[in-house]
């Protein structure tokens, strides 16, 4: 098994940063794919960014240039960042750490990030 915690959320002003962080405790090794997804009201769940074990990163079109996910590994745990910058209205959702390997999928609890004046 594995455990993630989110933490990082909260309330930003347009324009402005949060760096969200997830924990990845138990089963875990440097070969988990990691990412990020977020789900807003009434929309289904997405993609924002992943990163491979070998740290290949991939991204959502609308936070190509604003947003960076990045990885640490260490021994039996993994944390993973999303470096979120010139924050929209439009990224207000919850977003949830997701770490995959083969068929093995595990996701967090979510963390809110609310982006609004």
């Amino acid at each position: 098994q594995v455990q993630l915690v989110e933490s990082g959320g909260g309330l930003v002003q347009p324009g402005g940063s949060l760096r969200l962080s997830c924990a990845a405790s138990g089963r875990i090794f440097s070969s988990y794919g990691m990412g990020w997804y977020r789900q807003a009201p009434g929309k289904q769940r997405e993609l924002v960014a992943s990163i491979t074990g070998g740290g290949i990163t991939n991204y959502a079109d609308s936070v190509k240039g604003r947003f960076t996910i990045s990885r640490d590994n260490a021994k039996n745990t993994v944390t993973v960042y999303l470096q979120m910058n010139s924050l929209r209205p439009e990224d207000t959702a919850v977003y949830y750490c997701n770490a995959k390997w083969t068929i093995l999928n595990y996701w967090g609890q979510g963390t809110q990030v609310t982006v609004s004046s």
